[in-house]
């Protein structure tokens, strides 16, 4: 083969190599808009927010810039979803003020201080040193009037003051803030599985504090995953109770019925605590273990550790219960009902429960489609 011949292949092999690499690095194919556009977005959120609230335009596009950095659609929705809780939870403040504050700060503190064996009065000692801005960390406390503020304090606290690592244990007591009133521990998570879209500027707790972090932490928490319901209240009553809340509700309501014993309807599966005894519904899923084709402890266990994720509904256990619950019923049974838990928190005035936030929320919701214009069925 003459040289110039075997060049020439040559060279065409590498143009071709060439080409088909250069065609593995080609963006695949471009997903089609879906939901309202921008401009469409903000308008409907101006129409749905209070008169009076301040910023609106700031609001409108930092509410339409948390669902378009997760790639949720802009439907009426998914906007009034998070128009609905931020509403419920804040009325529309980055940082909501807490009545009576200070005197709750002070009962945790004085609670901690008893479990972790530390007198109070080394514990009234060492907040009476000065802090960064020249006060001392009680004054600050006695002044405090948002979570925002209170958080700042404790961090400070365990940063500067030795006895604030070993009181708090490098864990600062405020765990929800923001406008949505998120948890900081979903927040901190969040950002390992997914990258965030605005600049860090300090930490995640901080940043869960403002506007614009508040509400994309809050929508990703209310909207970004993928949940077999079909009414937005049961999402409503997971944002309040955990994901996939209101779906284990169901499934300890047909073990209920498929046992006979009594399971609190609550979502959770198992108990928080990794060294703990089987809890009420692992107890009552072995009480039916010969029923459901001879599942072990094992088995079971297994299956109930995925409920905080979708592929639980795919499990062997959740398929049995239901199907053995149904023909003992002769019904369908509902795959998703709003789990009944008392709500806890030194904030609350009067007794509160699950049920009651997702109700009051579904209602902000509804009277949002149609403050925007949308209809919605259920």
């Amino acid at each position: 083969m003459p040289r110039h011949t075997a060049d020439s292949l040559i060279g065409s092999t590498t143009i071709v190599a060439a080409t088909l690499l250069a065609g593995c690095a080609l963006p695949g194919r471009m997903a089609e808009p879906q939901g309202l556009g921008p401009t469409e977005a903000r308008e409907a959120i101006l129409r749905a927010l209070p008169p009076n609230t301040d910023d609106r335009t700031g609001w409108a596009a930092d509410i339409h810039a948390a669902l378009a950095t997760l790639e949720l659609p802009s439907t009426p929705d998914n906007l009034c979803a998070v128009l609905a809780v931020t509403e419920q939870e804040s009325s529309f403040r980055a940082d909501p003020a807490v009545p009576g504050l200070p005197g709750i700060a002070w009962k945790e503190i004085d609670r901690r201080a008893d479990g972790a064996g530390v007198p109070r009065f080394a514990v009234r000692a060492a907040l009476g040193l000065s802090s960064p801005d020249g006060r001392s960390y009680a004054d600050r406390i006695d002044a405090v009037k948002t979570e925002r503020q209170l958080s700042e304090i404790f961090d400070d606290f365990i940063g500067m003051v030795p006895l604030g690592k070993t009181f708090f244990a490098n864990r600062n007591p405020v765990r929800t803030g923001g406008p949505m009133q998120v948890s900081i521990a979903f927040a901190e998570a969040h950002v390992q599985a997914r990258r965030y879209p605005y600049p860090m500027r300090d930490s995640v707790r901080r940043e869960v504090f403002t506007r614009h972090g508040g509400l994309y932490f809050g929508s990703a928490h209310l909207l970004a995953y993928d949940a077999p319901y079909d009414k937005p209240i049961y999402r409503f009553a997971d944002f309040n109770a955990g994901r996939y809340a209101s779906r284990n509700a169901a499934f300890q309501s047909a073990l209920a019925l498929a046992s006979g014993l009594t399971v609190t309807p609550d979502g959770d599966l198992l108990p928080h605590a990794v060294d703990a005894p089987a809890g009420e519904t692992e107890r009552a899923v072995r009480t039916l273990a010969g029923r459901l084709g001879r599942l072990g402890d094992a088995a079971i266990r297994r299956d109930l550790e995925q409920g905080e994720h979708a592929a639980f509904e795919k499990t062997v256990l959740y398929e049995r219960v239901f199907a053995y619950a149904e023909r003992l019923d002769k019904r369908t049974l509902p795959r998703a009902v709003v789990p009944r838990i008392d709500l806890h928190s030194p904030k609350f005035t009067r007794k509160l429960t699950t049920e009651w936030f997702a109700q009051r929320v579904d209602e902000r919701h509804r009277r949002c489609l149609a403050r925007i214009g949308a209809a919605r069925d259920g």
